[in-house]
């Protein structure tokens, strides 16, 4: 059978959660994306942000879900969507859960988005299968 076990690692290798590496990376993703949201809306006003804040949201989540996956050893894109979910919910409880432009929801819903897509490459680049895509060193 070999030395690998059938989801493709090494036989005895435990599939657990990195709870406190989500946390974090949620957190450094949404504190990113207000770090880059604020100074827009306070030179331009509140417009921009309907499309400054979804490309944002995806791209922070990316990042830091990439980020997350480097460091563990299984269920890369279950973590990356985890990071998502907590940046999402760090905002809804900023807001008290007020009502949002569509675009927010929308902004919303691509942090998972960019929180599997980051999960996924860094599991690839782990893997050593993502053909040179983003491969660390």
């Amino acid at each position: 059978m070999g030395n690998g076990s059938a989801n493709g690692l090494p036989a005895g290798t435990v599939k657990r959660m990195h709870w406190v590496r989500v946390l974090i990376g949620g957190f450094l993703a949404e504190t990113l994306l207000i770090l880059i949201v604020i100074p827009i809306s306070m030179k331009f006003g509140q417009t921009p942000l309907l499309y400054v804040a979804p490309v944002g949201s995806l791209l922070t989540c990316f990042l830091f879900a990439w980020w997350v996956g480097g460091r563990i050893e299984s269920r890369f894109v279950l973590h990356g969507v985890l990071v998502g979910v907590v940046a999402a919910l760090i905002y809804v409880a900023l807001t008290r859960a007020r009502p949002e432009p569509l675009a927010y929801v929308v902004a919303h819903v691509l942090k998972l988005v960019g929180g599997a897509v980051g999960g996924l490459l860094a599991g690839r680049s782990r893997r050593g299968d993502g053909q040179g895509l983003l491969k660390r060193s």
